[in-house]
């Protein structure tokens, strides 16, 4: 169950809230509703998959200044913004602040399902690339300075013989960090090692 999509809703009107958590939990996923923002920002839970689903004009803290929050923080999960008074130039501040979608009251159930549905999927595929990022970076540390020095040639685009001649090595020594460069970064290819590894190589010669 912890593993289903979260999203949580922050609306002051508590039909609102019910109606919407209904209707979000008809597609298969969890919903967590707030009746204040600020209630919201301090206990929510931000490593769970998911989005957000939040009303522009609330007392107190706004939708825009809570959406603002959550970009200054760091926050991943997409952001749906919802208004009873759109206009063109809320619109624009929403999506300019970092909003994924913008709908208006009242809310127009299929769209909303639709906008929630690839909000998750989003998450989901920014969440993976994440994980791989890191994993590609933990793996890249367990290299040896040589085995570095390798894969940089290899990223260039230059053969064994080429890395040889570059690192005053011989053709087997070349094949031998070569093999232990794929066991280690678990690359089944040429082509997956360069697109896993090439930004880190960069990265590393530029620092």
């Amino acid at each position: 169950m912890r593993s289903t999509p979260l999203v949580h809703l922050i609306d002051d009107d508590a039909a609102v809230r019910e109606a919407l958590s209904l209707l979000i939990g008809t597609i298969g996923l969890r919903v967590q509703a707030w009746a204040d923002p600020e209630d919201f920002l301090a206990h929510f839970e931000r490593a769970a998959i998911g989005a957000i689903v939040l009303d522009m004009r609330m007392p107190g803290t706004s939708g825009l200044a809570v959406l603002q929050r959550l970009v200054a923080e760091g926050v991943d999960q997409p952001v749906i913004m919802l208004t009873g008074h759109g206009t063109v130039e809320l619109c624009r501040r929403a999506f300019k602040s970092g909003a994924a979608e913008f709908l208006e009251k009242p809310v127009d159930e299929d769209l909303l399902i639709e906008a929630l549905q690839n909000a998750v999927r989003q998450h989901v595929r920014s969440r993976e690339r994440l994980q791989a990022d890191r994993a590609a970076r933990e793996r890249y540390a367990q290299l040896s300075p040589r085995e570095r020095e390798v894969l940089g040639l290899i990223v260039e685009g230059l053969t064994n013989k080429e890395i040889g001649r570059a690192l005053a090595l011989s053709p087997r020594t070349v094949e031998t960090h070569r093999a232990h460069l794929f066991d280690k970064l678990e690359a089944e290819s040429l082509a997956l090692l360069i697109r896993r590894y090439a930004a880190l190589v960069e990265g590393e010669a530029a620092a």
